[in-house]
């Protein structure tokens, strides 16, 4: 297995470009480009990474992050501080934020030990039911999540002198959170746990005969997929600086199902192209269109990104870099013997 020091010498040029301009972009972007598209670029696409992480390496389907980033956002008005006198237990932040984190990851896991024992359509309607009725509890419970209006007045903290709310510090929150899950993932694809998972993906009967735990490796993946959600879900929360049932709906976990489908399920980088390009059309698009067509909008652009590219953004990228190759490898001249006989390719 290969250590995390020997991944960067095969690094290739592009990443270190995109690195570099993702960490000098709030520098000439405006506040609204760097916290309204970059900030919430950054937010769902960890929260589509999430799935994709578990759908594209595990192959199992999944309608609850949303609700996994609702557990974490819900999390903070309830034991931190809220401007609405319903609960608000006041934990210190620096033991509030892991907590939601780790909450988050517990419900996905509870998730995980309903629904892997099913598969393909079983699997999405579980975890739909899951996703609907947190929704509707959450919105007819007022003891515990305040029913319709939610929670406003989540504060954003600040220490070393930095409020985090801000539109720069914000944004390197989310771009330093999602650079870690990022590489995360990619390291972790091929470690042992990675290949055995996607091994389990396309054949679980062969790999259950071999002495692995099916189960407990699908379980662990909705684990570690909710400690990605429940990161997205706090840095949601402080990103509107309330939550309500409006945050966790079904609309917004069908959503993540676009962004991550439409940027492509066999890459990291996948889920952050389709989050990019929704954010655009989310803020653009409405200048053109009614606000009432929107949602027509995303769904012919979904159908179209399907249609023309199973694998999504990634893998028009990759379609267009293969036929450059190759073009590149028609034009170039034909190699000459060292006897100084013309090649077959010369003569031809």
């Amino acid at each position: 297995m290969m250590t995390p020091r020997s991944y960067l010498g095969q690094i290739q040029p592009g990443w270190w470009v995109l690195a570099a301009f993702l960490l000098v972009y709030p520098w000439f972007a405006t506040n609204f480009f760097t916290y309204q598209i970059g900030g919430y670029t950054l937010i769902l696409g960890m929260s589509a990474l999430s799935r994709m992480a578990r759908a594209g390496y595990g192959g199992m389907a999944s309608l609850a992050q949303i609700t996994v980033a609702g557990v974490a956002a819900y999390t903070l008005p309830i034991f931190g501080e809220n401007s609405v006198g319903v609960l608000g237990l006041g934990w210190p932040e620096w033991v509030l934020y892991p907590f939601a984190i780790l909450i988050a990851a517990v419900f996905s896991t509870l998730v995980g030990l309903i629904s892997v024992r099913t598969e393909g359509i079983y699997t999405i309607m579980i975890t739909l039911a899951i996703a609907v009725s947190f929704f509707f509890f959450a919105r007819q419970n007022y003891a515990l999540f305040n029913g319709f209006q939610g929670f406003s007045g989540v504060d954003a903290p600040s220490f070393w002198g930095i409020y985090w709310r801000d539109p720069m510090p914000f944004y390197y929150l989310c771009l330093a959170c999602a650079a870690f899950f990022f590489c995360a993932t990619v390291y972790g694809a091929r470690s042992t746990f990675g290949l055995t998972l996607q091994a389990i993906r396309d054949n679980p009967r062969r790999m259950g005969a071999l002495g692995y735990n099916v189960t407990a490796h699908r379980v662990y993946a909705f684990f570690l997929a909710g400690l990605i959600a429940g990161t997205a879900g706090v840095l949601l929360v402080l990103f509107n600086g309330r939550v309500s049932p409006g945050t966790i709906g079904v609309d917004i976990a069908i959503d993540i199902l676009v962004i991550a489908v439409v940027g492509g399920l066999r890459h990291p980088i996948g889920p952050f192209l389709g989050a990019l390009a929704f954010v655009l059309l989310e803020n653009f698009a409405i200048d053109l269109i009614d606000r009432e067509r929107f949602n027509t909008v995303i769904g012919m652009a979904f159908l179209l990104v399907v249609f023309f590219s199973p694998d999504g953004l990634i893998g028009l990228w990759q379609k267009a870099a293969a036929k450059m190759r190759r073009r590149d490898n028609h034009g170039a001249k034909p190699t000459v013997k060292s006897t100084g006989e013309e090649t077959q390719a010369d003569l031809a």
